[in-house]
Parts: C-alpha cells; structure tokens; sequence
C-alpha cells in the first residue's frame, strides 16, 4: 500500500513489486486510476503500472507459465504442473482427489467464514491437535494477484490455511497452476490438503442479466471437484440485506450456477435459518434437489463462531451483523465439510 501525490491531492495505490519493482518515497510512478474513477468499492486503489526512472529486472525464472497473458504485465512464474516444476512428476499423471471435499463459494468474502465454522467444527468433532490442511484455490474471476488480497495472510498467519493456488490467469499463490483441475489436484497432493476451499479472488462481476457474471465459473468449480473424483460441496450465496431483489434470498447466481451449470451432483448446502426468510431460503432451494443432494445443516453456534473469526467478515461493504446469513450460509458449508472429513 502506498500514498501517492496527483495534481497535489493525497491517493492511496497499490504495488506489486513482483511486476514493477518496488516503489521508494520521491519516485515518479506511472498509475492506472481507474478503479478510482469508476468508485469501485473493492478495488478503489489507483495501481502501479511502473516506475519509469527504475524499472524492474527481466524476468530470469525459474517457470515458463506466463499468466495475465498478452497484457503489458504478464507475469512468468513456476507452475507446479509445468516442466521443470519440482511437482512436475507428482502432478504429470495424477488423476484423483480421493474423496477430498471441495468447498465451492461464489464469492471471496466466504473464505473466512468456511474455515472458521470448519475449524470450530473440528474442535468440537474432538479431531487430533494438529489444524488439518485447507488449501484455497483461486479463480481468475474476481482480482488476478493473490497479494491483493488481506484474507489470505491473515488466514495464513492464524494458521487456518496450508496454502493457496492461484489457477487461470491468477497469480501470487504459494503454487500456480494451469487449470482448476491441475490446482486442485496440486492442492491435494502437493500441499497434501484435506479440502479445498475454491471461489474467485476479491471482487467479482456482475451486469444484472442471467449468464453475465464471474461467479458462473462456481458451477464449473463442482464439475472438475467431481470430474476428479473429489465431494463438491456447494455454498449457497444467501442475502437478507442486499437491496438488489436478484441477490434477496438465494442470489441468482448460485441458482444458475448450480441449477444450470454444475452437471455434476454435488451437496448443495442449505442453512437452516430461521423466521419465514429461512422458510423462503429452503423454498428457493427445492428445485436444485433435481440435480443435487440438498442438505440442510443448522446454524445453530455459527454466530458465536463467526464473531471469534481473526479475520474482519465483510461482503460488499456490510458486516457480519448487516448480512448475518449471507455468512451464516458459507459457515454452514465449513460445517458440513467438517463432518465429510470425519467421515473419511
């Protein structure tokens, strides 16, 4: 994070030195604003496009997987599944997620609270002292640079998440991968994960129509969790807050990602949630248990649970006590996913 100067006015930036270097107090630094002009709420940071009077080193490996491909910053790293890769051989033939639940949100700001359910979970199922692995797997949908994110190092630093795999065109994670495919299964035999947590980066699209939206690629997520062998779970994105009618209750995105994309079957879980919004919640659900196995899962705890999670819970701007079930229904998915880990 930085504070830069235009035309005399204060403006807060971002670097990623991997890509430009690392900016010194008096440089001159070349900006993209717009995301400031545009006022987007999670990505309202000018960003660094370069710094013209020291620019970075050329790239000298290892790796030969260009991500961000053919933009003026792609970025050459190591691919755990590529050629040269240290987990090339592990990786060449692997072919199975051997049953490993595959958690899969629409949305970034789900991330902490699947794990702070699954973890409290554990605790209470009696599970060994060790934390069990969970990696997270990023999708290209939302931000492209892991680093942009404050949820990971901080679920890192709790000791929540073995690592990250940034798939597509992302990038920054502790591994890098071609496909979701390849990244899940680098997640699984590579960091030797118990599950896997999956959802685009911060930030997401959106145009208000049926099929225009990033979070789409949740219904592809269940497909590969299934295609290779692995549980896909699926987390419901859920709101009581959201002034948007097409985000009230179950948002249209879940329903048309897993309602119409996800040709897999995959536990679809359902909170159960109190009050007539609950009973709507499990109404709006009834018809994906044609393709899915729907499974209710209390909530009961999950606030308490939530309130403890080291990592600030916010959802396109609101809190947890502004959109309590939009979290309750991601803790709910960490629940579930807990009780498949006992079970295995």
């Amino acid at each position: 994070m930085l504070e830069v100067t235009v035309d005399g006015a204060p403006m807060r930036a971002l670097a990623y030195p991997a890509l430009t270097g690392r900016p010194q107090p008096g440089d001159l630094v070349l900006l993209n604003t717009t995301a400031l002009a545009l006022e987007l709420g999670t990505g309202g940071y000018a960003l660094v496009v370069a710094i013209p009077g020291r620019l970075p080193e050329d790239p000298a490996g290892p790796g030969h997987l260009v991500k961000a491909r053919y933009t003026p910053l792609q970025a050459t790293v190591l691919g755990a599944d590529e050629q040269g890769s240290p987990y090339h051989e592990v990786l060449r033939d692997a072919d199975d997620l051997e049953g490993m639940p595959v958690v899969v949100a629409d949305l970034h700001s789900a991330l902490p609270a699947v794990l702070a359910a699954f973890h409290s979970e554990r605790i209470i199922r009696g599970a060994t002292a060790a934390l069990p692995k969970v990696a997270y797997v990023m999708l290209d949908g939302g931000a492209l640079p892991a680093g942009f994110s404050r949820t990971i190092p901080a679920l890192r630093e709790a000791g929540w998440l073995a690592g990250t795999v940034t798939v597509g065109q992302a990038f920054g994670g502790d591994l890098e991968a071609v496909s979701l495919h390849s990244g899940l299964l680098a997640a699984r035999h590579v960091l030797g994960a118990e599950i896997a947590v999956v959802s685009q980066g911060p930030g997401n699209l959106g145009t208000g129509t049926r099929w225009g939206f990033s979070g789409v690629a949740s219904g592809e997520a269940v497909n590969a969790a299934a295609v290779l062998r692995g549980r896909p779970v699926a987390s419901l994105r859920i709101s009581d807050a959201d002034a948007r009618e097409r985000h009230r209750g179950i948002s249209h995105h879940s329903l048309t990602s897993y309602g119409r994309v996800a040709l897999a079957r995959a536990d679809v879980v359902v909170p159960d949630l109190p009050g007539e919004f609950g009973a709507r919640v499990r109404a709006e659900a009834g018809p994906l248990a044609d393709r899915h196995d729907l499974v209710l899962v209390s909530v009961e705890g999950l606030h308490e649970v939530l309130r403890r999670c080291p990592v600030p819970l916010s959802t396109m701007g609101r809190g947890l006590d502004q959109d309590l079930s939009y979290f309750l229904a991601a803790a709910a998915a960490g629940r579930h996913a807990a009780a498949l880990t006992q079970e295995s």
